[in-house]
């Protein structure tokens, strides 16, 4: 196995935390079976919220969930492309 694929399989099994479940939280990706959301993360972060505030706020989440989000996100956006009309 090559070195530049181990984060990406480091990053899959991260995406395992994360669960999409019709009545929870309206279908919006969670974190394992909380209602705690991708979103509600990356948004605190993004405020300026640190990892250890965000950890002590929620107890449930653990660093690995962090992890997960980041990675989903990269996912998402992996697979995100605009359509040129030719």
């Amino acid at each position: 196995m090559s070195r530049r694929a181990l984060p990406y399989l480091i990053a899959m099994n991260l995406l395992d935390r994360i669960t999409i479940k019709p009545g929870r939280r309206s279908g919006k990706p969670c974190i394992r079976e909380t209602r705690i959301t991708v979103y509600d993360v990356l948004g605190y972060l993004a405020a300026g919220m640190t990892e250890v505030e965000l950890l002590r706020d929620f107890p449930d989440l653990m660093h690995e969930d962090i992890l997960a989000c980041f990675a989903y996100a990269a996912e998402r956006d992996r697979k995100t492309f605009v359509s040129h009309a030719a």
